[in-house]
């Protein structure tokens, strides 16, 4: 065993897993957000911090805290089964939701999409940076037209370029990429699907598209969203360029060059047409509270999300129910159980939430809420120490964070985990853009020193060899699929090994006068300097 965090306390391993069999238990029907898995879900955690010892630290109602914050959200769900189909040269192909294309429900406020034979485009990488000198919309009109789309950054193939390398950029993400074609006036965006660039498998994709989609509420929904979203299988991407007489992986190493134009595909449209049942639901993010005893306008955030997908299509086995054991009913448990730790202890300088936040797997939309209407000012929060997926398994010797954005928060982390005798690996796999994809994100990039937990692939029984096959794993056989599910042989060893040093990082802090400021190089830097004078 490794050494633990100085002066941390130790966390009980059966009172986590006790926690994650719960909340991952069929009868909460997958933690979807407006269900009754989310009513069950709200009523186990708040129960759960009433009992730690917490307050609640969530919406003011007549002058006192209630233990939610309410988040309203566009939830929006195609009505049957859509119909979709390629025609290429006067041949008209039908395509299976779900199967070759996964078309999300219309985010744009249309009630109906039906769109008859428009025109396809590919777009490369459907990137648009003034910054690189980049825009793969250059003399191209997209209005009344689909976009093509590659997953990723035009960098990820070859490892060099423009772009960072392997290290996945924001205009890899498939949400800016939606957000690109809104923008550029296309009425549509197909993504192809590819596993490596992607990060994940089609079961992943088909399983978090075809279901009921969730946005903030927004003023304007048409300038980020084109009226179709979806994405495309490769090979079906790979068969209807041949068709059209091109060659998809010339042209895709065409699109990883600066100064790519944008090539309509000869005499083939795209169709579709299907209902869209959209109305704002209200879902709820949780929020417990230690008031601090000095400067308790200050604020120290603990995060994870306690939303998973719900109950959808069946897999292999029939099962229906997406527990979301790992992802994140770890995440979950970890919080309560630090919140625990920190009512036992002697009251914190400074103010600590333990925010669970909703519909992350809908897009970051709970923390994306909270970040934006704040329950506790974003200019005197010190800092976000956000946990998503936790590995249930055993002890590792190294940590990692998602992404590698250097802040002073991370340095104090990787000098705290050396002093615990623990590694920091900069994130394995920086191409699947994960610094992207969880809850720290928004806080990020509205200046909040924040980052994200990720557990160690260097096993203590194993090595790096078993750590990342386990993970391997997880993404192909149980991420976003039915089958994560808790299990009895989970030793939750190194969930309790790992937790003192989260405990150390925002113990100090809710302790001291520090501000954790970014690097001087972060895109963040700027926007947190801007709100300097807030912070004595």
């Amino acid at each position: 065993m490794l050494a633990a965090a100085a002066d941390a306390p130790q966390f009980d391993a059966k009172r986590l897993s006790d926690e994650v069999r719960m909340l991952s238990s069929d009868g909460f029907e997958g933690r979807g957000p407006a269900t009754a898995g989310e009513v069950k879900t709200i009523e186990y955690v708040v129960a759960r911090m009433k009992e730690a010892g917490l307050q609640p630290g969530g919406d003011l109602k007549d002058g006192k805290r209630l233990w939610t914050q309410a988040v309203p959200l566009l939830r929006a769900e195609i009505q049957g089964k859509p119909a979709l189909s390629l025609t290429v040269k006067g041949n008209n192909e039908t395509l299976a939701q779900g199967e070759q294309i996964a078309v999300r429900a219309a985010m744009d406020g249309s009630a109906r999409i039906a769109i008859k034979d428009a025109p396809l485009v590919f777009v490369g990488y459907g990137v648009k940076a003034p910054e690189r000198q980049w825009d793969d919309f250059a003399g191209i009109d997209l209005k009344g037209k689909i976009a093509i789309a590659l997953i990723n950054d035009p960098d990820f193939e070859t490892g060099t370029g423009d772009f960072g390398g392997k290290a996945m950029t924001y205009y890899g993400r498939w949400t800016y990429k939606y957000e690109e074609a809104a923008r550029q006036g296309a009425l549509g965006l197909l993504v192809v699907h590819e596993t490596d660039p992607a990060s994940y498998g089609w079961a992943t994709v088909k399983n978090s598209n075809t279901n009921a989609m969730f946005d903030v509420v927004r003023d304007d929904p048409k300038a980020v969203h084109p009226a179709l979203e979806g994405w495309i299988q490769r090979d079906v991407t790979v068969d209807l360029f041949k068709r059209a007489g091109l060659d998809f992986e010339a042209l895709k190493k065409q699109a990883q060059q600066r100064g790519f134009k944008a090539v309509t595909l000869k005499d083939a449209t795209f169709s579709a047409d299907y209902a869209v049942e959209a109305k704002v639901i209200t879902s709820q993010n949780i929020a417990g509270r230690i008031e601090g005893s000095k400067r308790p306008d200050e604020t120290v955030i603990y995060s994870a999300h306690w939303d998973h997908l719900g109950v959808g299509a069946p897999d292999a086995k029939g099962d229906t129910i997406y527990n979301g054991a790992v992802d994140n009913a770890t995440g979950t448990a970890a919080l309560i159980e630090l919140g625990r730790a920190f009512a036992k202890a002697p009251r914190p300088e400074r103010s600590i939430v333990f925010l669970n936040v909703t519909a992350e797997e809908k897009g970051l939309l709970g923390s994306e809420y909270y970040s934006s209407k704040p329950l506790y000012p974003l200019a005197t929060t010190v800092a976000v120490i956000n946990m998503d997926a936790l590995d249930p398994f055993g002890v590792a010797r190294n940590f990692t964070t998602s992404g590698s954005a250097k802040s002073e928060l991370l340095d104090t982390l990787i000098a705290d985990g050396k002093a615990a005798g623990m590694a920091y690996v900069t994130d394995p796999h920086p191409e699947a853009g994960h610094f992207f994809r969880s809850d720290h994100f928004p806080f990020a990039k509205r200046g909040v020193p924040a980052l994200s937990w990720g557990s160690g692939n260097d096993w203590v029984e194993g090595g790096i060899e078993a750590g990342e096959a386990a993970g391997k794993d997880y993404v192909e056989k149980r991420y976003h699929q039915p089958a994560d599910e808790w299990d009895a042989s989970w030793t939750f060893a190194g969930m309790i090994h790992d937790m003192p040093l989260l405990y150390k990082l925002g113990n100090d802090l809710a302790n001291s006068k520090r501000w954790p400021q970014w690097d001087k190089a972060s895109e963040f830097r700027a926007i947190r300097d801007a709100t300097a004078a807030q912070r004595k």
